[in-house]
């Protein structure tokens, strides 16, 4: 006798995008009419022209010299600035490294928690003291001075300037990701509370979890085999299995992007990048800490494997196979399966755990 089996789970919505703290190589910045979200973990950047409305979103891939960065942020000139330790490059392509230059930052520029520009300056927020620097330039600091942050103002997750405006992005509350535009970090100015929209929140590290439902692990049964006779019976069968990655469930947050060529030449599926990283959070991020680096990431398909077994009298067996999820959904099918004589599935994790 073959039925499946199946174990009950509480799927618990996380709803929390990592911070800028917990990140790297991650930031917001802007210029002219586009906001970035940059990704190196990725190896690529998010441009659009509202993350608001989600609208004018495509993805391009980033250079290698450009990825790693503690800190990205855009100037009036056009130009990106990436800042590494106690330097900073300075390009006018993410892309392609276009005119890169190497740059000292000054020592009353360095150790800033984020960096953004705004109204022609560099702005650094310095969390910890509750302050914000303003300087012309960050090699030289001239023009600079210091500012308290008004309390509104101190606990962003990422700050980015775009023109004449600062925004940064709000802790999760009951209105779900949102960022503030405001005009000035020092006094509660009108400031505007906008929401993420759904088609941007995906590639916010940690969006994936908001949008589809926090990572689960667990051991499905795929089937249960009885002998219900008085003898021992050998019973030796193929059974199906899944094994995979359910691409086609997750393609649809790709739906709303304009991905270019090269990040398909240079990352191949997108959505598996992003998947496997939201399976390496941890659960208070909507993750499941584990590595999935060395499981099958293609086409989730069925194979058959054979099972070869004595069963007992009045005696049943389980076989369970391992699989990941999003919310409801499984997405990721592995290739580890066992074999129990009790209905309750397996307490182990047999993927190893991500490095965080």
């Amino acid at each position: 006798m073959l039925d499946n089996k199946t174990p009950q789970r509480i799927t618990i919505m996380s709803g929390k995008i990592l911070p800028k703290n917990l990140t790297k190589g991650v930031d917001l910045c802007g210029v002219d009419i586009h906001y970035y979200i940059v990704r190196s973990d990725l190896a690529c950047y998010m441009r659009s022209t509202n993350f608001h409305s989600g609208d004018n979103l495509e993805v391009f891939s980033l250079h290698p010299s450009c990825r790693g960065g503690d800190h990205y942020l855009a100037h009036k000139d056009g130009l990106f600035y990436i800042i590494k330790g106690s330097q900073y490059r300075r390009v006018k392509n993410m892309t392609t490294d276009e005119d890169s230059i190497v740059y000292p930052l000054h020592r009353n520029c360095q150790k800033g928690d984020h960096y953004l520009t705004a109204f022609g300056y560099f702005y650094i927020i310095y969390q910890g003291r509750s302050v914000y620097r303003k300087t012309k330039n960050l090699s030289e600091d001239t023009d600079s001075i210091e500012h308290p942050l008004h309390p509104n103002c101190r606990d962003g997750l990422y700050y980015f300037g775009v023109a004449d405006f600062y925004y940064f992005v709000k802790p999760h509350d009951k209105w779900g990701i949102q960022y503030v535009k405001s005009t000035n970090f020092n006094i509660d100015d009108n400031s505007q509370t906008f929401s993420f929209h759904p088609s941007v929140i995906p590639f916010l590290p940690g969006g994936l979890g908001v949008s589809k439902g926090s990572a689960y692990g667990e051991w499905s049964c795929i089937k249960t085999i009885s002998n219900d006779s008085g003898t021992p019976v050998e019973w030796k069968k193929s059974i199906t299995k899944k094994i995979g990655y359910e691409k086609e469930k997750m393609s649809s947050i790709e739906h709303n992007w304009n991905v270019s060529a090269t990040v398909s030449a240079e990352t191949g599926d997108l959505t598996a990048l992003i998947t496997k990283s939201q399976f390496s959070l941890t659960a208070e991020y909507g993750g499941s800490s584990v590595n999935t680096e060395k499981e099958t990431w293609s086409e989730a398909t069925e194979i058959e494997e054979t099972i070869a077994v004595t069963l007992q009298p009045h005696k049943k067996i389980y076989v369970w196979s391992y699989q990941l999820g999003l919310g409801k959904e499984p997405v990721l099918h592995c290739r580890d399966m066992k074999i129990s004589a009790k209905p309750d599935p397996p307490t182990d994790i047999p993927l190893p755990p991500a490095k965080h």
